[in-house]
């Protein structure tokens, strides 16, 4: 081939590779714009996905809306192991739930869980994944937030940037004043207990989660608060108990309110960059840029939601230095009296009902699909499981395995 030929013949090559490169970026952004293996967030509260796309989904909740990342800093910390008989103790568990008899395996496969994480004294006793996942993803919490949020309500307090929790919600969120929330406290707020009318279910589109939902997907700044200032009143405040996302976003706007900065910042400052997290975590936006939404939307490893576990395990402690008041934690995961009642919910935690003496004083962040992080002081045992089951309401599922007897069974293994 003489030398024309052959600069004829090389210009060919890099001009169909450049073409073949064009078609390549082409496809890559297409998919990525609209990647089937992922579902949508309506899909997602409507519990209609495949396995494998509810799980590539839940490893990727920031694809569902827009995100705020939550910064590590410092050295990583290490989890030391437990003596291997622990582990071995914990996998010859058998339980009791709905009159019948289970055992770690049937837990793990029957309720689709994707990570397990068992702490004692700080120490892994298991660390489990499955369906794919691994130390490296960052899995959804869903509402598992709602108790980090408590936390930072808790770390805002003990700064003095909240005066206290009796104070009024519209001191810190003036743009719920002149409605609904007039009279409702900040303590009110993190017990769920304002008065202010609220439906939940999540696969009905005409609730108020699901109107909450469309919000979201509008993705407009103030949407949030303006929505829940106009809701009904179904009581006076305190009086009445009423499980609401939509409430628990107000925490995020009452955070930021107090704090003078965006949710995501703060909980880096406080907590996550000091630690000894391995990876920057995610969380959902109202917005670009907008308000952080402090009742969902936290993307975290399971490892770091251990290392939270264990932050609160140890009363809210780092490095000597109390993050939050003294007690925080015993009175944001016990029961309270709400009109009269004692209701199983603290400052944004679900406490374990009464009945096993091994859960005495444990409490838990409960997230849809089978999230959870338990923390036992008293046993010092921390259990994080990630999942994703079926519907967003695990209870629907007849063949679902009950977390609380799953976690009393592992506690007592490790006593």
């Amino acid at each position: 081939m003489n030398s024309s030929n052959r600069r004829l013949f090389l210009g060919i090559c890099v001009f169909s590779l450049a073409i073949t490169m064009s078609f390549v970026c082409v496809g890559a952004s297409a998919q990525s714009a609209g990647d089937p293996t992922l579902a949508g967030p309506r899909q997602v509260f409507d519990g209609r996905m495949l396995p494998g796309v509810e799980v590539a989904t839940f490893s990727h909740s920031d694809t569902l809306f827009p995100v705020n990342t939550v910064a590590r800093g410092g050295a990583v910390r290490q989890f030391e192991m437990a003596p291997a008989e622990l582990k071995a103790k914990v996998e010859k568990i058998r339980f009791k739930a709905g009159g019948k008899d289970f055992d770690l395996y049937d837990y793990l496969a029957d309720d689709r869980v994707a990570g397990l994480l068992i702490l004692k004294d700080g120490k892994v006793v298991m660390e489990d994944y499955e369906l794919g996942v691994g130390p490296e993803t960052r899995w959804i919490s869903f509402s598992m937030a709602k108790s980090v949020s408590s936390t930072l309500v808790g770390a805002a307090l003990k700064q003095g940037l909240i005066a206290s929790i009796d104070d009024p919600v519209t001191k810190y969120v003036p743009g719920l004043k002149g409605g609904v929330y007039d009279d409702v406290s900040v303590r009110n707020l993190l017990q769920m207990a304002s008065g202010v009318k609220w439906d939940e279910t999540y696969t009905d589109p005409r609730s108020d989660r699901r109107k909450l939902l469309e919000l979201q997907l509008e993705g407009k700044p103030g949407t949030i608060v303006a929505f829940m200032k106009a809701l009904p009143r179904a009581g006076a405040p305190g009086t009445i108990w009423n499980y609401s996302t939509g409430e628990s976003f107000l925490v995020g706007a009452l955070i930021e309110g107090a704090t003078h900065k965006p949710l995501a910042t703060y909980l880096s400052e406080t907590l996550w960059s000091r630690l000894g997290m391995e990876k920057d975590a995610t969380w959902w936006l109202e917005s670009p840029g907008g308000m952080g939404l402090a009742g969902s939307g936290l993307g975290a490893t399971m490892r770091d939601y251990g290392r939270f576990g264990q932050f609160v395990l140890g009363d809210g402690v780092i490095n000597g230095e109390r993050i939050v008041p003294e007690g925080w934690f015993r009175e944001a995961g016990k029961p309270h009296i709400i009109g009269g009642k004692s209701v199983d919910y603290g400052y944004l935690w679900w406490p374990i009902e009464k009945g096993d003496p091994i859960q005495e004083g444990a409490f838990q962040a409960i997230g849809i699909f089978g999230q959870h992080m338990y923390i036992n002081p008293r046993e010092k045992v921390v259990i994080v499981v990630l999942s994703a089951r079926s519907k967003p309401d695990s209870s629907s599922n007849p063949s679902a395995v009950a977390d609380a007897p799953f976690f009393a069974a592992v506690t007592r293994a490790l006593q």
